[in-house]
């Protein structure tokens, strides 16, 4: 990678002067004026702090909810849940497809049981949540608004968001189950229920995350996002919903990565390109709709085996870039995350990595405190302009999901992957521990594994809770959803009552893989 272009390939200049190029007094703004470059709000964080929201799940419900007790009781101001393969893939704890995998990458969650353990002793009126959940993201969703009732909370008081973004895992995630469309189906749903009866939630958090941890430049995480996103509009828009709707409950998930000044820009540019998306394509009135609303995490990829301290100076630039950029929630890596789940002291470092930033740097004392730098300004009209442009590619095959299935996409980020990691093979990208300033002598750290009984414990409760309840019951729910599903009523509601009935999430996964199949993409050479 040459030293004389960003980590997207964006050409820098020695020095940059007035006048910069982009960024006419339309397109840069007031803060909580369109476009939005400057952020949502007119003051930022000087009125509310972002939330500091640690993703975190690991061997059973009850091990996750002590993870989140510890980090509420360090100063969190929301949970983020991380599910295990199983469970994201619609299988049991004590199905023969999970074996090896339960509690392993995230929190078991196969029964109302499970995630009543999940948030014991932890109010849901008083707490904003996020799951990580899109294939399975309605059965979660409905378990979670069920324990809420069992707590005596309203809908209309639950605060959080469902991950709900399918189309992305058909890009770069993988972890679907049934075809694109009728995922959408699911989607669109849980949009409209929100939309509805949960001013407090967000029905879908459309990721750039994940593209870019697949290897996607900045231009290709916002290019892809943001085609995914039309796709969901306007999914909801035929479905009959008007947008003002709707529109001001959709969210964003974007990556943070180290090349500081790009990041910063970026999250400027994608608020100015959904603002003009959305009033220009979708002629939203309500200045609500126009504003991006996004959380973001720290890059995960960035992250090195080797040297792991090192990781919490990555870890604090991307922070810093993503307040900066005007972030409204932030997760942090941990220094240890390239070689396990972060143990309990690697994540309090993180966490305290943000509330340094926010309590210690002074960034907060304005809104958008770069604002105006001639490179920033100039890098911010760079990005939008690139990523129009591949939105653009996209919208002339079809949308994402045309896209999606030509394999497009996917072949633009396999090919933007490769290059990244022959620049770091080669010594053209430059990464500290790895291909340069190595150590000789390995830095040997706690590694956090994940004790086999609570697997073993986490198996015999799924099966006990199956043997307890009434399975007659639990059929005639299964077998109305079963109905609903071939037929074009919203679902959110007969998934509810069946989990309140003690559907498990296999037994719900697989009425919808009957009524479905199963996604099986073709083999893209």
């Amino acid at each position: 990678m040459s030293s004389e272009a960003t980590a997207s390939g964006i050409r820098v200049r020695a020095v940059y002067n007035a006048p910069v190029e982009h960024s006419s007094d339309d397109e840069l703004g007031e803060p909580g004026v369109f476009p939005f470059t400057r952020g949502i709000y007119p003051t930022m964080y000087r009125e509310r702090l972002w939330t500091m929201r640690q993703y975190s799940g690991f061997g059973s419900a009850e091990a996750t909810n002590e993870r989140f007790k510890f980090l509420i009781s360090q100063g969190q101001t929301g949970l983020s849940v991380a599910f295990d393969l199983p469970t994201q893939l619609g299988y049991d704890s004590d199905s023969e497809q999970a074996e090896g995998e339960v509690g392993r990458v995230g929190v078991p969650i196969s029964t109302i049981a499970n995630m009543q353990d999940l948030v014991r002793d932890i109010g849901l009126a008083n707490v904003s949540t996020s799951m990580t959940i899109n294939a399975t993201a309605v059965i979660m969703f409905a378990m979670y608004v069920s324990v809420g009732d069992i707590q005596r909370v309203p809908l209309n008081k639950l605060r959080g968001t469902t991950q709900n973004d399918i189309l992305k895992e058909y890009i770069a995630r993988n972890t679907y189950i049934f075809p694109p469309e009728q995922s959408l189906r699911l989607a669109t749903d849980l949009i409209e229920f929100c939309a509805q009866k949960m001013p407090s939630w967000h029905p879908i958090s459309i990721s750039g995350y994940h593209i870019r941890e697949s290897g996607a430049t900045a231009i290709q995480e916002l290019a892809y996002a943001f085609a995914n996103a039309k796709e969901y509009v306007r999914a909801c828009i035929q479905r009959g919903l008007d947008v003002d709707w709707f529109a001001p409950h959709l969210s964003f998930f974007f990556a943070s990565h180290n090349d500081f000044i790009e990041e910063i820009a970026k999250f400027r540019a994608a608020r100015r390109i959904w603002a003009h998306i959305m009033r220009e394509e979708f002629h939203a009135q309500n200045p609500e709709s126009l504003k991006l609303r996004f959380h973001t995490q720290t890059s995960g990829e960035t992250l090195t085996a080797q040297q792991p301290v090192n990781n919490i100076v990555r870890v604090t630039l991307q922070a810093l870039a993503a307040v900066l950029g005007g972030t409204q929630s932030l997760h942090t890596n941990s220094m240890d995350e390239a070689l396990s789940l972060p143990t309990e002291e690697a994540v309090k470092v993180a966490l305290r990595t943000q509330q340094i930033i926010a309590y210690e740097s002074g960034v907060t004392h304005t809104a958008d405190p770069l604002g105006g730098s001639y490179y920033l300004e100039s890098l911010t009209g760079d990005l939008e302009k690139a990523a129009l442009s591949e939105i653009e590619v996209v919208d002339k095959i079809g949308g994402s999901v045309k896209a999606i299935q030509k394999g497009y996409i996917q072949a633009q980020i396999r090919e933007s992957a490769f290059k990244q990691q022959m620049d770091v093979e080669d010594g053209r990208k430059k990464t500290v521990g790895v291909n340069i300033l190595k150590d000789p002598n390995p830095y040997r750290i706690k590694i956090q594994r994940i004790n086999a009984s609570l697997v073993r414990k986490q198996i015999s409760a799924v099966k006990a809770f199956k043997k307890r309840r009434s399975k007659s019951r639990v059929d005639r729910r299964l077998r109305q959803l079963e109905t609903a599903l071939s037929g074009k009523e919203n679902v959110i509601p007969l998934i509810i009552a069946a989990v309140r009935e003690h559907a498990t999430t296999g037994e719900v996964s697989d009425i919808v893989r009957e009524a479905y199949g199963e996604f099986h993409p073709k083999t893209i050479i």
